[in-house]
């Protein structure tokens, strides 16, 4: 394994770094409220970031995701790359590739997810799509949310068509909820038309067929609606587990450089040993979180099975994670606890982070399965 980023994937993050460093401050935080800042939005697709992403792979998108979460810019990165560029790239028709990748990497399109699935959304007769999504992230800024079904295919729905109702998270992440009533769809990667109805496109149709014939298809359409949703999930996880470990540098830095200018007894607080013990726990679960994503990242880059290791990643995000934003908050004392210091928001978007993911013991519990089954591949 070899995680050293390459010229452009450094180029890109050293590049995300500015541009989150000089709009991302605490006072645009604080004017935007719980909303996107669009104009940082409209610099990160300017300066091509998000275009970038589909040649940077998804260990260049974790990268460039660290940087968002050490300032928690209000922006839909994560969402709109995972969701739409990298899921449309990897397994969208060419005419979906063709008509929706241009818009996804200038920020005209956004994407989100209402994944995983939770069995709340059925396809009708007719294709149209019915059911409710509780929370979808960033919502309110989408144009289209990829959505799973209750027999995890993949779905694209336009928030034009649906009812879109705002939610507030623990996050400012723009959420909503989302609820479909035979809204039109559109198969990811499927013969389709924009109303969602299956296209007529095959060799020969299943009157023409013979059962064997019938039931090897059926089984392969299986297999490939399995494979194209754990890819995107996987993806999922392992780009917000990438998010998650900005988020706890960030906490950190502040932490230490708190800790190292405020004094007590005439002495600095980085002076004493268990304010040491706590930031340097809190160190090594943060290089735990990038490091675990970091890997399952790179394998997915090589076309390597890496679902046990987004797993993986996952709960040292979630786990880990809430740990060391907590500690961030302790170390800077009283005010940690004020609602508008720049530490508190990075708590805030640990936590959430911590939910999004899942809690430590059901990841745990999808994992022990896809080892004990034999699926956890090396």
């Amino acid at each position: 394994m070899d995680f050293t980023p390459t010229e452009d994937q450094a180029a890109a993050r050293d590049l995300a770094a500015r541009i989150f460093g000089d709009l991302s401050t605490h006072d645009r935080l604080s004017a935007a409220g719980t909303g996107t800042d669009a104009a940082l939005w409209k610099a990160l697709c300017s300066a091509g970031l998000v275009a970038a992403v589909t040649d940077l792979g998804l260990l260049g998108l974790v990268l460039l995701l660290e940087e968002q979460g050490r300032t928690t810019a209000q922006v839909p990165f994560a969402a709109s790359c995972v969701y739409g560029l990298l899921a449309v790239a990897a397994h969208g028709s060419p005419e979906q590739r063709e008509r929706l990748l241009p818009g996804i990497g200038d920020g005209s399109v956004v994407v989100s997810g209402a994944l995983p699935a939770q069995g709340g959304v059925r396809a009708g007769a007719r294709g149209g799509l019915s059911g409710t999504a509780p929370v979808v992230p960033w919502l309110r800024d989408a144009t289209h949310v990829l959505v799973a079904d209750d027999r995890r295919r993949l779905w694209l729905v336009r928030t034009a068509d649906a009812r879109c109702e705002p939610v507030e998270l623990t996050a400012p992440w723009s959420a909503g909820r989302l609820t479909l009533d035979g809204t039109p769809a559109e198969r990811l990667g499927g013969d389709h038309d924009g109303a969602g109805h299956e296209r007529a496109g095959h060799d020969r149709s299943d009157h023409d067929r013979s059962d064997h014939d019938r039931r090897d298809h059926d089984r392969s359409d299986h297999d490939r609606i399995d494979h194209v949703y754990a890819d995107v999930v996987a993806t999922a996880r392992t780009a917000f587990a990438g998010l998650q470990a900005g988020v706890c540098a960030g906490s950190l830095a502040r932490a230490v450089a708190h800790t190292n200018t405020r004094e007590q007894f005439g002495r600095p607080l980085a002076a004493k040993q268990a304010v040491q013990l706590r930031a340097a726990d809190a160190y090594m679960d943060t290089e735990a979180i990038r490091l675990t994503a970091y890997e399952a990242a790179w394998r997915r880059d090589e076309g390597l099975p890496y679902a046990a290791q987004a797993l993986t990643a996952a709960w040292w995000a979630s786990e880990a994670g809430q740990r060391v934003v907590h500690t961030g908050q302790h170390l800077h004392g009283g005010a940690g606890a004020d609602l508008e210091h720049p530490v508190h928001r990075h708590f805030l978007w640990g936590r959430q982070l911590d939910a999004y993911l899942g809690c430590g013991s059901e990841v745990l519990q999808e994992l022990g399965k896809l080892i004990a089954y034999g699926e956890a591949e090396t």
